[in-house]
């Protein structure tokens, strides 16, 4: 039981498949797991919060980022499971990997990133309050974490909990991980309702000033 929700039932992080993370995404898997118009909204989501000109962290990223392609931005550093996912990702600068359920301690100076994005991974995370705490260090006050996801996963690899909820209870736990790790202006969105194309929900939290 992660200490940090004793609100959250016995078992709300385990995962059907217990087995090392690093084993299950040693293959590269070079795929989009949210349909175009998804895309396009978590690249409209980014065009309004990431900074031009800034430092962006793409966390839990793969081979490509969803970034706004006319937006330059000073650096992009991506973390992942797959190194030849990251390396084929065009919008890194540089990047590195990490399992964040064996190691929830991001390696980047504290108040070294401008924003964060998180992208459909949200649900794999065993021990969020530590990794989004983690993360909230390496932000710059006030500094922007967009955490996007679907109703999409890996049904062994995805939490218990995610997955015995829907996604406006979905938005409710990244809000209270965002909340526990001391991120401020907490707010969820509806991004697609799932009528033409994926449904899409958004959490946006801001670094404590």
């Amino acid at each position: 039981m992660d200490q940090a929700f004793p609100e959250l039932p016995a078992g709300a992080f385990a995962k059907a498949d217990p087995s090392p993370d690093t084993r299950f995404y040693i293959q590269a898997r070079l795929v989009t797991h949210i349909d175009d118009a998804a895309i396009a909204a978590v690249t409209t989501l980014y065009r309004e919060f990431l900074p031009p000109g800034g430092v962006v962290l793409d966390v839990m990223s793969s081979w490509v980022s969803h970034l706004p392609d006319d937006v330059a931005y000073a650096e992009v550093i991506g973390h992942g499971m797959n190194a030849a996912e990251l390396a084929a990702n065009p919008r890194l600068d540089r990047w590195f990997t990490q399992d964040l359920n064996a190691d929830p301690a991001l390696p980047l100076p504290p108040a070294s990133i401008d924003a964060a994005c998180m992208c459909v991974s949200v649900q794999y995370l065993q021990h969020p309050a530590k990794v989004f705490s983690s993360l909230a260090q390496a932000l710059r006050p006030d500094s922007p974490v967009l955490v996007t996801f679907s109703n999409r996963c890996f049904p062994t690899k995805a939490v218990a909990i995610w997955q015995a909820l829907d996604g406006p209870d979905q938005c409710r736990l990244v809000e209270l991980y965002l909340q526990r790790a001391g991120f401020q202006s907490v707010e969820s969105r509806m991004l697609r309702d799932g009528r033409r194309s994926d449904p899409l929900w958004a959490v946006i939290g801001r670094a404590p000033a």
